[in-house]
């Protein structure tokens, strides 16, 4: 008797709590800060890594290049190069990318909206411990 499973049967098998799932590493991934910010910045169509730099301010470039590499290889963002005096290089969502930019969206104006509470919160919480 040979047992098939079905893709919606697979991608119900992962389980992010179990510390072997891989998306938990994807989550992981995509909880970054900076992951995170480059995927709002990039929602508002393909940058070239100066313009991406300057958008993240305090970003450092060995960052920077390293989750940007992340993100190509989870299949999020493409790279693309282009032969010129400098050379131009320039990073755009994939249309799996571009499904990421209403959450990330949304919870990027979520903390925006709430740090006064957030921060009346932590002085609260500091002033008792």
């Amino acid at each position: 008797m040979t047992t098939t499973t079905t893709r919606s049967e697979a991608v119900a098998a992962y389980d992010a709590y179990l510390a072997q799932c891989p998306a938990r590493n994807l989550l992981d991934r995509i909880s970054n800060k900076w992951v995170s910010l480059i995927i709002n910045a990039l929602g508002d169509g393909p940058q070239r890594y100066t313009d991406l730099s300057r958008t993240l301010v305090s970003v450092s470039q060995k960052m920077l290049t390293q989750s940007l590499r992340a993100l190509e290889r989870d299949g999020l963002v493409t790279r693309t190069v282009t032969p010129s005096v400098p050379v131009r290089v320039d990073y755009a969502l994939t249309p799996l990318g571009e499904s990421l930019v209403p959450v990330m969206r949304t919870i990027k104006a979520w903390a925006e909206q709430n740090m006064d509470e957030v921060l009346a919160a932590r002085a609260g919480y500091d002033a008792t411990t």
